[in-house]
């Protein structure tokens, strides 16, 4: 993926439903070459599918973070399927290290993300645990609204 590949990236997180057009003018580009671009990077893998994000999804959870999980044995797997289950877990990720599992965490206010914190260190097979809010969001690959 070279510089031109990047930049078509970046401006299709933004707003992946700009013309070809407009991508073309923006990244100084013939459409020819633009739409070529596109096909192979979708061809490749590289692009997957294009979303929508709705103001839903970046206002519903506005208290965010991450919860780091430490597994006891290897209940790994019935920890996962609990965890399928709390609408507030966005992502799960499985690591390796200190801790077991990550999950990314969001509430409506503090306290909801305090019992939500509760409620999964009550799942059975979860041995520890520990949480980081996020802040602010200074950089992200995810669309700017």
């Amino acid at each position: 993926m070279d510089e031109l590949d990047q930049k078509l990236i970046t401006l299709l997180r933004h707003n992946a439903r700009r013309s070809i057009s407009d991508l073309a003018i923006e990244l100084g580009a013939a459409r020819a070459t633009v739409r070529s671009r596109m096909e192979r990077l979708e061809e490749t893998g590289e692009i997957v599918g294009y979303t929508v994000i709705l103001r839903s999804d970046t206002s519903a959870l506005p208290v965010r973070g991450i919860m780091m999980i430490e597994v006891e044995g290897h209940k790994t797997e019935r920890v996962l399927k609990a965890l399928n289950g709390f609408s507030e877990i966005s992502a799960v990720h499985t690591t390796h290290g200190q801790w077991d599992l990550v999950a990314e965490l969001g509430a409506a206010d503090l306290p909801g993300f305090d019992e939500l914190l509760k409620r999964i260190r009550l799942v059975p097979g979860v041995a520890s645990s520990e949480t980081t809010l996020y802040l602010t969001t200074p950089r992200s690959t995810r669309a700017r609204l």
